[in-house]
């Protein structure tokens, strides 16, 4: 798959995650850098979770629980559950991804960068997670040495 990277305004675009697995708390944590308007709905909130701000639903997910979202993260540990999720989804227009499976993904998060109003994107098309961030973290201690200028 080819990934288009965009910028997306979470400002206008309700983000829910569903599930409390380790990659949902990873994208949860990411998410909090960026905004605080995220659901978060799992049968068992972490700790982790807890204290980023967000709206917790301590539930097993319910198809009602996709009224009005625009942007889905779908991180169970039943990959069959995943999937069902994301064809609800897919029917209703809602942009998903469900967590490590590409072919459920609507989108692809790249490791990111910020300065101020400069975000520096890299990415994969998920095919190789770790060697994205790698290449983030190697930009980011440029930029904090001082040897790239990002203004």
């Amino acid at each position: 798959m080819n990934y288009l990277p965009i910028a997306l305004a979470l400002a206008e675009a309700p983000v829910v995650i569903i599930g409390g697995c380790d990659e949902g708390v990873r994208k949860a944590q990411r998410l909090a850098r960026l905004t605080t308007d995220v659901t978060f709905i799992a049968p068992h909130i972490p700790d982790s979770v807890r204290s980023l701000g967000f709206t917790l639903k301590e539930k097993n997910f319910e198809t009602g629980d996709l009224n009005g979202v625009k942007v889905l993260f779908i991180c169970t540990d039943d990959e069959r559950r995943n999937h069902d999720i994301y064809r609800m989804a897919h029917e209703r227009g809602i942009l998903a991804c469900v967590c490590d499976d590409k072919p459920y993904c609507d989108f692809i998060s790249p490791a990111i960068v910020r300065q101020d109003n400069i975000t520096v994107a890299v990415g994969s098309d998920g095919s190789d997670v770790r060697r994205s961030i790698r290449i983030r973290n190697r930009i980011k201690a440029l930029i904090e040495s001082g040897l790239l200028d990002m203004s």
